[in-house]
C-alpha cells in the first residue's frame, strides 16, 4: 500500500491556497536594501586586492626558500662533507661521489646528511664515554676508509666497485651510528629502570 508522495503534496496544495499578507513584497525589499551595502563593488576590489597580494607574497617567500637553498636541495657548487670529529677541516680534492650523476649525488646527500644529524644528536655522559669513543674509533675508520676509496676514484677513474664500496662504506657508517643511538638509548632505559625501584 505504498503511496506516492509527490501526489499528496500536489493534492495538499490544491486543497489549501496559501496567500501572502498584503505589503510583504514591499517589507521584503526594505530591509533587503538596509541589509545590504550601498556600494557592493568597493569590498569585491578590495578582496581581489588582497588575493592578489597574497598570491605575490607566497611566491616571494616560495622563491626565497628555494633559491637560497634552505629547501634541503644541494646546489651544484656545493660540496657534501661528513663531519669528522678528529680532523673537522679536512676535506676531499677532486671528484666525489656525487660528481659522477644526480642519482649518485641524491645518494651521497643523502646519507652523508643523514650521517650527520646522527652524530648532531649523540647525547655523551661520563657515563656512555667509553661505548661512545670506541664507536667514533670505528667510525673514523670508516671515514679514512672513505677517502682512500675517494682517492681512488680520482685516481682510478669511475668504475662500478669504487661506487658501490663508497656507498656501502656511507651506509656502513649510518648503519653504526644508528646502531650506537640504539645502545645508548637501551643503556639509557636500562638506568632509568635501576633508579625507578630506589625511588619507590
Amino acid at each position: 500500500m505504498a503511496r506516492d508522495l509527490r501526489k499528496l503534496f500536489e493534492k495538499e496544495r490544491e486543497q489549501k491556497s496559501f496567500k501572502m499578507r498584503e505589503g510583504h513584497e514591499d517589507r521584503f525589499f526594505a530591509k533587503l536594501e538596509e541589509e545590504l551595502p550601498k556600494n557592493p563593488h568597493k569590498k569585491k576590489v578590495i578582496s581581489l586586492w588582497m588575493q592578489i597580494a597574497a598570491s605575490i607574497v607566497v611566491a616571494v617567500g616560495l622563491s626565497i626558500y628555494y633559491f637560497n637553498g634552505t629547501g634541503g636541495a644541494v646546489g651544484p657548487d656545493e660540496k657534501i662533507t661528513v663531519v669528522d670529529r678528529d680532523n673537522p677541516n679536512k676535506e676531499v680534492q677532486g671528484i666525489s661521489l656525487g660528481d659522477l650523476s644526480p642519482d649518485l649525488k641524491k645518494i651521497e646527500t643523502y646519507y652523508t646528511t643523514n650521517i650527520n644529524l646522527q652524530l648532531s644528536e649523540l647525547a655523551e655522559d661520563p657515563g656512555n664515554r667509553e661505548l661512545v669513543d670506541s664507536y667514533m674509533d670505528r667510525l673514523s675508520e670508516l671515514n679514512k676508509e672513505y677517502q682512500r676509496l675517494n682517492q681512488e676514484l680520482n685516481d682510478l677513474g669511475p668504475n662500478d666497485q669504487t661506487i658501490n664500496a663508497l656507498i656501502n662504506n656511507l651506509q656502513l657508517r649510518l648503519q653504526l651510528l644508528q646502531k650506537l643511538k640504539s645502545k645508548l638509548n637501551q643503556l639509557k632505559s636500562s638506568k632509568n629502570e635501576q633508579e625507578s625501584p630506589n625511588i619507590v
